[in-house]
């Protein structure tokens, strides 16, 4: 379990005050918006209804976009999807296939093999492309680099467009052709997803269409099409790529996820409806967290063994009994992936004890698979505070992914050890690498003594910032369903951290065949029913053997609502607890008023589990990042 320490963000009484009187909220909540810098009422009041919302018109360029896509719908031309093989990959080529088809364009798409083609888009498939008659190439989710791809095409006589939201090349080279990107295009919220992209290109699109642009026989045909089968309907596809693919749940993504998250629960898709029945997500009950730990990795799993293909068809099928087994076709990938990732995951975990304490860890395997080496990572980086980069070796060469942890840039890193890849690319917490299998240990060393130098002791330590310091009398059911309003949780948006101060944890018992383990915490004379999960049944700290005498200690939270068998009721999360090296424990009190820390040993963070039966399903998050452009190297 890494050591961690405890950050306490200034918290002004006044401006509690201030925020509970003019939004008429608790405390608590007051408390949180203060720390995550939302003092001002006004920019409060704006997170909490989560309702920012921009045309599409917003992207510089985007009517040329629509213009030339519209004139190959009139003239019949064959429209080709380029996208990709994860989940926003997937949602975005599948939104933008669906306005296509609403519209009557003659379209189909191609998702890349992970396998033999890689990321993104190939000059091999520009040709293959060419020779089955694409005269319209558009790009999701990939392709912003591709310059030298991107004017291949156009040399075929494929007009292109690309959509995508990953970073530029370094040197500022953009391929010749319309683009639609939230950065290039200065869009006002930057960070959408590949898919979230798609969308608003569709938007446009049917906006112009209906108006005339694409001929009055589409205009007809757009009025004419049943509501479920609406470019507008896409909302929940929306949902769940801007939650797996672990952009910025802020400004207007926040809008799009929980508008979506309402569209998902109402879907119409028969696909979404059987991942759900597979998943064992209540459609009533679809949160952030379900598609994050029960559907996103059913989706991701075929393009990470296999082929991203199933998954596109099952986004796109009318067919329910072909929805029913696409969906038991991905679940059962899934569970092959997930036996994979365990088999692989032991395999770098001796490994790491083989190597012993190092700043950065480079592990490498002849059997692991490509598609779970970037999961495995995630695991061991939150296990041990490292950065970590796994690769899977094939022949002469080794290819793969790392993750990083807060503190350490990881795209820093790579370029410090640039001599030693063939290429590599991503951003500071993830990134793609390749290089040959002879260069392996140099890299590994490399990257250890490059982390060793720009990383000190305080940064190794993995960080829990508290949100609202709280009384035990304050964790009942209204502040648990108050907190909601801070939902959807996500990057940029964690689930609230709540503090107590003095807590004792008593009747600690196992439960999900000892994976997990359920307590009653005592606060003052109140006592809440909690939950850790990932400890292996136990809690590594003091706890009381017989109901009496636990020792206090300062612990983290999440308050939510547990649903079980039709009733509701509060329930703590266990976060983090701070044990110090010696027996005392210290209170909020003694510590900064601004900015505090504390070190601490700390549980090992497990997901947060879906309500309901699906909670002892196992649940795992879906992995973005990996799908990262790699660059080659001068």
């Amino acid at each position: 379990m890494p050591a961690c320490r405890f950050e306490i963000a200034p918290c002004a009484p006044e401006q509690v005050s201030r925020l509970r009187r003019e939004l008429a909220v608790s405390a608590p909540l007051a408390q949180v918006l203060v720390r995550r810098g939302l003092a001002e009422p006004q920019a409060a009041r704006a997170f909490l209804g989560a309702a920012e919302e921009h045309p599409p018109q917003a992207f510089a360029g985007i009517d040329e976009a629509v213009a030339r896509t519209l004139a190959h719908v009139r003239a019949g031309t064959r429209i080709t999807v380029h996208g990709d093989y994860d989940v926003d990959g997937v949602c975005a080529t599948a939104v933008l296939v669906r306005a296509l088809r609403a519209l009557g364009a003659d379209v189909d798409f191609h998702l890349p093999d992970r396998g033999a083609d890689g990321y993104g888009l190939s000059e091999a498939t520009v040709e293959r492309l060419h020779l089955r008659g694409t005269r319209l190439l558009i790009t999701v989710d990939c392709a912003i680099t591709a310059v030298a791809e991107v004017a291949a095409a156009q040399a075929l006589g494929i007009e292109t467009i690309v959509t995508d939201h990953h970073a530029p090349r370094a040197d500022g080279r953009l391929p010749a052709a319309p683009i639609v990107h939230p950065r290039v295009c200065r869009y006002p919220c930057p960070d959408l997803c590949a898919t979230a992209v798609s969308y608003k290109l569709a938007q446009a699109l049917v906006a112009a269409a209906s108006a005339g642009a694409a001929g009055e026989r589409c205009a007809e045909r757009l009025r004419a099409l049943p509501a479920s089968e609406s470019p507008a309907a896409d909302l929940d596809l929306v949902a769940l790529a801007t939650v797996a693919d672990l952009v910025p749940l802020l400004g207007e993504n926040r809008s799009l996820v929980r508008r979506g998250l309402r569209a998902l629960a109402a879907t119409a898709k028969p696909g979404l409806r059987a991942l759900m029945a597979v998943g064992g997500v209540a459609p009533a009950r679809v949160d952030e967290r379900a598609v994050a730990f029960a559907l996103a990795p059913r989706i991701n799993a075929a393009g990470r063994l296999y082929r991203a293909d199933a998954a596109l068809e099952l986004l796109l099928t009318s067919d329910r009994a072909r929805a029913v087994a696409l969906a038991q076709e991905l679940d059962r990938v899934n569970r092959e992936r997930r036996e994979l990732e365990q088999r692989v995951r032991f395999a770098a975990q001796a490994q790491m004890r083989e190597l012993g304490e190092r700043s950065a860890y480079v592990l490498a395997g002849e059997d692991w698979h490509p598609g779970v080496v970037g999961i495995v990572a995630s695991r061991l980086v939150e296990q041990s505070g490292r950065p970590v980069v796994m690769v899977a070796l094939e022949g002469e060469r080794a290819r793969g992914s790392g993750r990083s942890i807060e503190s350490f840039d990881l795209l820093g890193g790579l370029h410090a050890c640039a001599p030693h890849l063939l290429r590599y690319g991503g951003h500071r917490a993830a990134a793609g690498v390749e290089l040959e299998r002879a260069r392996l240990d140099t890299f590994a060393q490399a990257l250890d003594e490059h982390a060793g130098r720009v990383l000190s002791r305080h940064d190794l330590l993995a960080v829990e910032r508290v949100d609202a310091i709280v009384g035990g009398e304050e964790l009942g059911m209204e502040l648990a369903e108050e907190l909601q309003a801070m939902a959807p949780f996500g990057r940029a948006n964690p689930s609230v951290s709540l503090m107590l101060s003095e807590a004792s944890f008593l009747d600690v018992q196992p439960m999900g065949q000892g994976r997990h383990v359920r307590f009653t915490v005592r606060s003052g004379a109140t006592r809440t029913r909690a939950v850790a999960f990932g400890t292996g049944g136990t809690l590594p700290f003091a706890q009381a053997r017989d109901g009496h005498g636990a020792e206090d200690v300062q612990a983290t939270f999440t308050l939510e609502v547990n649903e079980w068998n039709g009733v509701s009721e509060p329930r703590l999360v266990l976060r983090r607890v701070l044990v110090e090296d010696g027996a005392q424990q210290r209170s909020p009190e003694r510590q900064p008023a601004a900015g505090g820390e504390a070190d601490s040993r700390a549980l090992e963070p497990a997901p947060p589990q879906p309500v309901g039966r699906a909670r002892e399903r196992g649940r795992e998050p879906a992995d973005a990042g990996e799908e990262l452009v790699l660059f080659a190297l001068p």
